[in-house]
């Protein structure tokens, strides 16, 4: 059988409501859902911009209670989730409503696997197959265009015991809703509207070339690839434009989609190698190892890279000229966006070794096209912080 038409499963049980204006209707949708307690997971930096106030008014209107938790930091850890499940115990929570970017998304993921399972500590459900229960009801507001974490299913948390992030993995721990309003991304700053958009081209991308891609999440892949290319720099430069920020979160979404249904791979596992080491941004260290890891794996996924470029909107001869377009651009699209360099960052090059050594056992390595070692790793590490081209 060609590979390309190898057995694979499609599941999204998230219903996905789009469109400018629509969380106003999340007290509507917590009655489709049965929940009339809500716990609101968020951070205080959406608390900030106001932006709770509607969701706040939308469940006030349908004369329901609710609670908010907002001690959830960047790169949520365990100690967030474990605080935020002892918090809806105390309020008696029939329901979760997150509300932010990746981070309060996949704490409430997290939140609800605990209560789920009637747990204390989130970390024995790491991995693909321990948690197996159905969570409360639970809608997902998305207030940055990059993640995509409002329609996956894994929930990324840092172990503070053993200092490193683990995911929690399964089709469980899925939103019930994702109400995705474009309006609520126009108040992103330029560089998380940059750091968070690469971010989602890196989920497109990766989710398009993991070992284990699989038709309908590439098809999600490549047009988010297209929308993400065509729109992110406008969004950057032009905030209020609603019909840029529309195609970023259409793009977001869909990069979500495919990778949740396909994987991703050694990008973000060097990524959550450095946000668990250094708390640096995830979406930042995405988008800066990026093309540092596409030209290691050139070699091995060409073709898949050439049709990258394709959906980047370039024409070419050959899958090779195709393949340097696409690692090309997203270098320049980085650049262009504002996005600084690896070097930039308080990062001790001593420590590449722990960094791939930790890179190597998250659960995403295998994903990867090409197979990645701890030399590998300290490869890319080393010419993404000389800005070297890796030869491959």
């Amino acid at each position: 059988m060609n590979n390309q038409f190898r057995p694979f499963e499609f599941i999204l049980p998230t219903k996905i409501i789009f469109g400018p204006g629509k969380v106003e209707q999340v007290g509507r949708e917590l009655a489709v859902l049965g929940s009339q307690r809500p716990l609101i997971v968020t951070d205080k930096g959406v608390i900030k911009t106001g932006i709770l106030n509607t969701v706040v008014a939308s469940i006030e209107a349908m004369g329901y209670e609710y609670a908010v938790f907002d001690d959830v930091e960047p790169n949520p850890k365990d100690i967030n989730v474990e605080k935020g499940a002892i918090a809806a115990r105390k309020f008696n929570a029939d329901g979760l409503v997150a509300v932010g970017g990746g981070s309060p998304i996949d704490c409430a993921k997290s939140i609800g696997v605990l209560l789920a399972h009637g747990a204390e500590n989130i970390k024995p459900y790491e991995g693909k197959a321990a948690a197996t229960k159905p969570q409360p009801s639970f809608i997902a507001i998305p207030t940055t265009a990059g993640t995509g974490s409002e329609i996956t299913f894994s929930s990324v948390i840092t172990d503070t015991q053993n200092g490193y992030k683990m995911t929690i993995k399964s089709p469980f721990t899925a939103a019930n809703t994702a109400i995705c309003d474009p309006e609520l991304t126009i108040s992103m700053p330029a560089q998380l509207t940059a750091s968070t958009g690469i971010d989602a081209l890196t989920h497109a991308i990766e989710g398009f070339t993991a070992s284990c891609s699989e038709p309908l999440a590439d098809a999600a892949a490549l047009h988010a690839i297209e929308l993400i290319c065509q729109n992110l720099t406008q969004a950057v430069s032009n905030p209020n434009d609603l019909d840029v920020r529309s195609g970023m979160l259409v793009g977001s979404i869909l990069a979500g989609i495919a990778f949740s249904h396909s994987d991703i791979a050694s990008v973000h596992c060097i990524a959550e190698s450095l946000g668990s080491m250094y708390d640096l941004p995830h979406g930042v260290c995405n988008a800066i190892l990026l093309p540092y890891v596409m030209e290691y794996n050139m070699d091995f996924c060409r073709e898949r890279y050439s049709r990258v470029a394709r959906a980047m909107g370039f024409n070419f001869e050959s899958a090779e000229e195709g393949a340097k377009l696409a690692v090309n651009n997203v270098r320049k699209l980085a650049a262009e966006v504002g996005l600084p360099a690896f070097s930039s960052f308080p990062i001790d090059p001593d420590k590449f070794g722990i960094l791939a050594g930790m890179a190597v056992k998250n659960i995403s390595n295998d994903s990867n096209p090409r197979p990645m070692a701890e030399a590998d790793y300290i490869n890319v590490l080393q010419n993404a912080w000389e800005h070297k081209v890796c030869s491959g």
